[in-house]
């Protein structure tokens, strides 16, 4: 690849990547900050947890695109945990930060490594392999998608306005 230019996965993703992003900003800005430890039910995560899921989920691009493995619970090390934020401000923050983040490992990202191996392993077994491509794309792209529909629930809940997100909502005209 010539400095300067990115590889054709690059150029196919980074569209994609870009609108999945700003649209997740659009619900993470609408969290009410004054709800950030409602949950639907027992069984459910707060508010803030699903606010910081999403803001952390961009931030393992790189991990996926330009290391062999993640462990969530590393032998002799600290297991994973999704970041306790405490306000809007910082889950906005840890987002804008990742997404930026992100952008780099996909613009650096070789089109030989699209088919590679990537490793989810917990406690050093291999829970399951996927393909770079795939992998990014089901653990960043369609898990993002995923959470967003559940905070997109519970604004619902709350009054808080559902934007536009695959055209317009009920609550918002194109």
């Amino acid at each position: 690849m010539a400095q300067g230019t990115i590889g054709q996965y690059a150029q196919m993703t980074l569209p994609e990547f870009s609108y999945e992003m700003s649209t997740t900003r659009k619900l993470l800005e609408r969290i009410p900050e004054a709800k950030l430890d409602w949950k639907m039910d027992e069984r459910s995560h707060t508010l803030a947890w699903n606010g910081a899921h999403l803001a952390e989920m961009p931030g393992w691009t790189a991990n996926i695109l330009h290391q062999p493995f993640f462990d969530m619970n590393p032998p002799g090390g600290e297991p994973y945990e999704t970041p306790s934020l405490t306000s809007v401000a910082q889950i906005l923050e840890m987002f804008d930060a990742n997404v930026a983040d992100a952008v780099k490992a996909i613009e650096t990202f070789s089109d030989d490594a699209v088919m590679q191996d990537w490793e989810f392993r917990d406690a050093g077994n291999v829970m399951f392999t996927l393909p770079r491509a795939g992998a990014f794309r089901t653990w960043v792209l369609s898990h993002s998608i995923h959470h967003r529909a559940i905070l997109s629930v519970y604004f619902r809940q709350l009054g808080v306005k559902v934007p536009s997100i695959y055209g317009p909502s009920s609550d918002e005209g194109m």
